[in-house]
Order: C-alpha cells, then structure tokens, then sequence
C-alpha cells in the first residue's frame, strides 16, 4: 500500500520549517505547529472570556467559565482546599489535551496526542511534579506512601515492592491510555474512510459508520482528557494526603 494511503500516515511527524543545530534536528513540525495553534487558541479563550465580565455571558465567556468551574469542582472534589493553588497547572493540562484530541479531527489536521513522546512527556511532568510536591510538603514521611497501613510486618517485604512498582509506572499507564485511544480511533476512522472511497457508491454503508465513529471519537478526545486531568488530581492528591 502506498504511504499516502496508509491510515497511520496521518500520524507522521513532518518538518515545516527545517532546521538543524549541528546534527540535531529541531526543525518546526506539523506537530509544533498544532500544539501552537492549540496554546493559541486556549489564550483566546481565557483571555477573551475573561476580559468583560458581563451579567449575560457571550458564548465566548461562556465556555471559558464552564471550562473554569469543571476544573475548580474536580480539584474540590479529589483533592480539597490545598489543591486549588495548582488550579492554573491543572487547567492548563486539560485544556492542551483536550484542544489537542479535538484538532486531530479537523481534517487535514494533525493530532499530536496520538504520539507516545507527547503523552508520555506530559506523563512524565505530572509524576515528577507530583513526587516532588510529596517530598516538599511531607518530607520523609512521604516514604510511608508505600507501607500499607495495618499490614503483618512479615507481608511488607512482598507489598512495599509492589507498591513502588504501581507507583513508578504511573507514567506509563497515564501517557499510553491517552495515546492509544487517539491512534485506535484516528486510525480506525482513516480505515473506513479509505474503505468508503474506494467502492464508489456501495461505500454509503461504511461511510454511515465513519460519521458515527466521528461523533464517537468526540466523545473519546473529551473523555480522555477528562481521563488524564483526574487521574492527576488523584495522584497530587496521594501526594499531599498521602492516601
């Protein structure tokens, strides 16, 4: 099959501007460009939304205040009232992923979500910064994450290990979640395209069922990035609790 007819074309990382730093390459991509277009367009919605607040909100502040109050009632509701000072970090995190699924749809646009090193890159920066917030706030006692409480002494020696196993592949489970269901959706809509395009009129059935993939695969890119954002709750609120 040629690669222009390939489903996991789309997923292909290619340089727009290239440019190289001796042998390394750092040339702007369609990635970069879609993760631009992403941080600009969440700017426009917090800034715009923000910047009159009337009595009737327009649609603009509308969903940059719907945006504002889900987070804030997830935060309250996983992690309580120390948890709002990392509100900005957590907003910020939703909104990337969830502009980020959402873009992937928009034809000839280019979901970089459904690349392992993105997700797993934002993974990367929960779990450190959930760790060190843990030993910030708790210092050695953080350590006590991993001892089940009301354990026989005799059991720790096979739970602690476990315990630090489940703990320290955290980012791996969270960046691949996310990945996987982006490559398994946008790959399987690609699929029934190509299928549509390719029997002429006898393709109306598959293409029925690439619409309501289409609709499917919405509700997957708001789903998992409501995924991500609370399993982060979750663990900031492992690290400040120590639950």
């Amino acid at each position: 099959m040629a690669l222009e007819l390939h489903p996991l074309e789309q997923f292909v990382i290619k340089p727009i501007v290239p440019m190289h730093i001796g042998n390394l390459d750092v040339s702007f991509t369609n990635s970069a460009l879609l993760m631009t277009i992403a941080v600009l367009l969440i700017s426009a919605l917090v800034i715009v939304g923000t910047r009159r607040e009337e009595l009737v909100p327009g649609r603009v502040q509308s969903l940059s205040e719907i945006a504002y109050e889900f987070i804030g009632n997830m935060i309250d509701e996983t992690v309580g009232e120390e948890g709002r000072q990392y509100f900005p970090f957590v907003f910020s995190l939703f909104m990337f992923i969830l502009f980020g699924n959402l873009l992937g749809l928009i034809p000839y646009g280019y979901t970089f979500t459904g690349q392992i090193i993105v997700t797993f890159a934002l993974a990367a920066v929960v779990f450190t910064g959930v760790t060190l917030i843990g030993i910030w706030r708790n210092g050695w006692k953080f350590l006590t994450f991993f001892v089940p409480h009301g354990v026989p002494v005799v059991l720790l020696v096979l739970l602690v290990p476990i315990e630090l196993l489940s703990y320290f592949i955290r980012p791996f489970t969270l960046s691949i979640r996310l990945f996987a269901n982006m490559l398994a959706g946008h790959t399987m809509l690609a699929i029934f395209g190509g299928f549509a395009a390719s029997i002429g009129i006898l393709g109306l059935l598959p293409l029925g069922l690439d619409v309501l993939i289409f609709f499917l695969e919405l509700l997957v890119a708001v789903l998992q990035a409501y995924v991500f954002t609370i399993l982060t709750c979750l663990y900031l609120n492992d690290a400040i609790n120590l639950h």
